[in-house]
Order: C-alpha cells, then sequence, then structure tokens
C-alpha cells in the first residue's frame, strides 16, 4: 500500500533497547528508518528543534522517508494559535527551521495538537485565524481533543482549507473516520488510563481498525498513522502488526514484529536477530 505510510510517534526510546534496538550505542534514527517509511516528531513539542538537528534527520534517512512534525507547544497551548500573541511569526520561524526536509521533499503533515481545553465556542475563531495565514503549500493536520469540534461547520471550514482532522483512537473521544484534506492522519493513542499510551493493542483491537484504515485510504492521496503507545516498546509491535494485517509488512518487518513480541512476552534480548543487524547496520548516536 504505497498511499499508506504507518510508524510510530517518536523513535529516541532508550525502553526500545532489545525490543527493537539491537544495543543502547546503535544511531536510533538510522535504524529506525530502514524499517519504517515515515515518522512523527515528539520532541518538537516540546522546544523547536536546532538546524543542526533538523539537517541531521534530512542527511541521515533514506531519500524517501517522511516526517510528520508536531507544532510547538508555545503555538498551541501557551498562545492557543493566536495571532495576536505572534503566532503567525512563531509558525514561520517553526517552518524555517524546518527546511532542511521541505527541500529533500521529506516533510509531511504538521500536527497542531490542541490541548483539551481548547474548545470550539472559545477558540474557533483563533483557529480560523491562523490557518487561514498559514502557507497552503504544507500539509497541517488538526487533532482536536474537546468533543464540541466534533461538528459539520468544523469539518465543512477543514475541508475548505484542505487540512487534515486527525482521526483518533483514545478513550474521551469517538474513533470516527472523518476525512477533510486529500490526505488523511490517524493516530494510536492506546486505550489505557493515566497514560493513555502505556497500552498494547490486542489483535481482535487491531483487527477492529483494518476496514476503517482500508476505508479512509480508499478516498484520499495519502495517508499517514502514527502508534504513540511507546511504553515498552508496545508502538513497535502494533504498529508492525498492523502492516501484517493490512499485508503491507516485508519479511524484515515481520521478523522486527516477532522480535518484539518475544522480547515484550519475555523481557529478553533474542539471539535471533542477525539478519536484521545485517541489514540495517549499527553506529553510534548522533
Amino acid at each position: 500500500m504505497t498511499d499508506l505510510l504507518l510508524g510510530t510517534s517518536g523513535w529516541s526510546y532508550n525502553e526500545w533497547n532489545g525490543v527493537f534496538y539491537p544495543s543502547s550505542s546503535v544511531n536510533k534514527l538510522s535504524y529506525y528508518s530502514k524499517l519504517y517509511g515515515t515518522v512523527e516528531v515528539d520532541s518538537t513539542f516540546y522546544a523547536f528543534p536546532s538546524k543542526g538537528m533538523v539537517l541531521g534527520w534530512a542527511r541521515y534517512t533514506p531519500e524517501n522517508f517522511v516526517f510528520s512534525v508536531k507544532l510547538p507547544r508555545l503555538l498551541t497551548h501557551d498562545k492557543r494559535l493566536d495571532l495576536s500573541q505572534g503566532a503567525e511569526a512563531d509558525l514561520i520561524r517553526f517552518l524555517g527551521l524546518l527546511r532542511p526536509l521541505i527541500d529533500a521533499g521529506k516533510l509531511g503533515p504538521v500536527l497542531a495538537q490542541l490541548p483539551p481545553s481548547y474548545s470550539f465556542k472559545d477558540d474557533f475563531e483563533k483557529l480560523k485565524g491562523f490557518f487561514d495565514r498559514a502557507p497552503e503549500d504544507v500539509m497541517f493536520a488538526v487533532e482536536f481533543r474537546h468533543p464540541s469540534w466534533l461538528r459539520e461547520d468544523v469539518w465543512s471550514y477543514l475541508r475548505d482549507r484542505n487540512l487534515a482532522n486527525v482521526i483518533v483512537d483514545e478513550p474521551l473521544l469517538p474513533p470516527d473516520t472523518v476525512v477533510t484534506a486529500d490526505f488523511a492522519f490517524i493516530r494510536w493513542h492506546g486505550r489505557g488510563s493515566r497514560p493513555w499510551y502505556n497500552y498494547r493493542y490486542t489483535d481482535g483491537e487491531l483487527d477492529g481498525w483494518v476496514p476503517k484504515v482500508k476505508d479512509v485510504i480508499s478516498g484520499v492521496k495519502k495517508t499517514f498513522g502514527y502508534f504513540n503507545n511507546h511504553f515498552k516498546g508496545f508502538a513497535v509491535e502494533n504498529s508492525f502488526k498492523m502492516m501484517e494485517k493490512l499485508e503491507m509488512s516485508t519479511p524484515l518487518q515481520d521478523e522486527a514484529r516477532a522480535k518484539a513480541t518475544r522480547f515484550i512476552a519475555t523481557g529478553r534480548r533474542d539471539v535471533g536477530e542477525g539478519s536484521i543487524l545485517e541489514f540495517v547496520g549499527q553506529g553510534s548516536d548522533r
């Protein structure tokens, strides 16, 4: 399914050593990008990236690798996308830092994850003002976390601006597959509690998503999907398992999934991981 890219939210987790990465000294992004075609950058939510960091992302990943990047919380949470608070200037600065990804053709959607307190009644005008000024040549995905946004006039606005409504799997909002752009964005957060993403999806739960994913990808040019349940490497196992269920996984991805499942079950690193290591190679962290 070349019109579907599946990955995880973040990649630099020490708890993935053994379950996914063969050692703590491996170059994590290099290793990750040889088994996945995309990743969602979560670290940019907490701070603007440095120029050197973004250059490294572009340089040390394969040619067709795609980064979806989270807007900094300075814009979404602190300034609440309010132009009067300087949110437009912050966006220009942020996109400027992403220039190496843009130039390399590796920038996917920019994700605006809104705070739970961000409501339709109080904040719709701020949201419209912000995205009305956002560049049209950048893909944006909007993740609502307050139920007041789940209404047709919001979907209509997103469609007019080609903004993707983020389809979510989480405890508080319905997993409705509302598509509002010529691309789609799905995030599997998990169904746990405190935090939600400390969760391991069952086969049955993933099976329930297979027809939904197929329905979504049938109506758009490209779909991006990310598993955010990174605790204990659950996102690795679940993302590869979803690929397998969608009949899009490779033998190396199946092998990586099997390794993750065994490690999660036993807590021990397998000895039978040679073919993965030979393909990916090792290096020092950058």
